[in-house]
């Protein structure tokens, strides 16, 4: 029974997609559920798989090609065995015969002179013309059979599908050329037109961590036990601390729709995650609601997934505020670009130990440099300023965090 394989019904915000992998070829077997073809969007890459036991009959979309929702991709034939295995191609032409010393014979007329350089140089006898008595091969025919040797053709050049394939030799000035997946190419439009469209300003701050990593020290065995073994890490602190201070500043938490302010009575916060197709920003729903172990094992599940190329569009639509965490990476201070429409993100860096002033002494602490980049059209200098201090509050003190001061 023949079955079309059509591409999935995609979202409202989501025009077409592209053929990105086909994962089996037309008379290859396929299980149930098995997955057969990649379709890349402008946000997530989404899986196609066999509907049932049987054989990919025939291609109709191929990898590049773009294509729309429920557009049919390929022909697939259920029950069906899969088709012998192509016949072994042709043997490759025969080699150019190569002379060697028991294939030269005196019979063919070729000195010890003429035969040492055509077994030192792979030539064919048969190739090369002898001015010799009775038409043997001197020294000299085959000095002028190299001169006059075409020169090879040059190697084409090797295609490869992704940077990790190309082993290149120290020195070597070799360049490849890789075109744009469809999702890094919606990355950069993007984030060139927050920066066009948006009035985007930076400020900073730096916060104390010792507190926060002497809380974390005294409790991550009893956390990790009592919550099944998920960490506590840094980032369950900054979103709570973010939320909090959201909620004392709506202006943070809203977007610009034309015209229109829109304020959000909740917190969606997005958790940039670096992935191998591109930068994603899975959303944590309400987390207001939502304690630090639920933080941390919701951004695990996020983390996961997003190697695994199981973010769903689900995953990453909406979102108030975004935190963005560049110190994984050792990076000290950046100024993160604005996640439209979103009016601000804030940005996590590596936490350094320098010499601080404390009461009149030295003394040297674990600091983070934080970055808040937003929109002046809809947030004013003070508010930034105060927002990233009340984070910087309510980290340097976690207690705070529980009483809401």
């Amino acid at each position: 029974m023949s079955i079309e394989i059509k591409t999935p019904t995609f979202p409202e915000s989501v025009a077409d997609g592209t053929v990105a992998t086909w994962h089996k070829q037309p008379g290859e077997a396929c299980s149930t559920d098995e997955l057969i073809v990649d379709i890349e969007t402008d946000k997530v890459v989404l899986e196609v798989v066999a509907p049932a036991d049987g054989v990919l009959k025939e291609i109709l979309k191929g990898e590049g090609d773009t294509v729309l929702s429920e557009e049919v991709l390929a022909i697939f034939e259920a029950g069906a065995a899969a088709s012998a295995a192509p016949a072994a191609a042709s043997a490759p032409a025969a080699a150019a015969p190569v002379a060697d010393a028991s294939a030269i014979t005196d019979a063919e007329k070729v000195g010890p002179a003429a035969r040492k350089l055509i077994e030192e140089n792979g030539l064919d006898v048969n190739q090369i013309p002898g001015t010799g008595k009775n038409g043997g091969i001197t020294k000299e025919d085959v000095v002028n059979f190299l001169k006059n040797k075409p020169a090879a053709a040059p190697a084409e050049p090797v295609k490869v599908d992704n940077a990790a394939a190309l082993n290149i030799a120290s020195g070597a000035r070799v360049e490849k050329r890789v075109p744009m997946t469809r999702l890094r190419a919606t990355i950069a439009k993007r984030l060139v037109e927050a920066q066009q469209n948006a009035a985007m300003l930076t400020t900073y701050n730096e916060v104390n961590m010792k507190p926060v990593m002497e809380l974390r020290k005294q409790y991550k065995d009893l956390f990790e036990k009592t919550h099944n073994g998920t960490r506590l890490g840094f980032m369950s602190f900054f979103v709570k601390a973010a939320t909090e201070a959201l909620k004392r500043f709506p202006a943070v938490n809203a977007s610009i729709d034309g015209n229109d302010m829109v304020y959000h009575a909740y917190q969606d916060i997005g958790v940039a995650v670096s992935t191998e197709r591109g930068l994603m920003v899975p959303v944590l729903r309400d987390t207001d609601s939502m304690s630090l172990a639920d933080v941390e094992s919701t951004i695990a599940d996020f983390g996961k997934r997003g190697r695994d190329g199981k973010l769903g569009l689900d995953d990453m639509q909406g979102g108030t505020f975004t935190i963005t965490n560049g110190g994984v990476f050792g990076s000290l201070m950046s100024t993160p670009i604005l996640n439209p429409p979103q009016t601000a993100i804030m940005g996590m860096h590596k936490i350094q130990e320098r010499p601080m002033a404390v009461n009149g002494q030295v003394e040297i602490l674990p600091m983070m440099y934080l970055a808040l980049s937003y929109d002046h059209r809809m947030i004013d200098g003070k508010e930034a300023v105060q927002f990233l201090v009340t984070i910087k509050d309510l980290l340097e003190d976690p207690a705070r965090m529980l009483l809401e001061v």
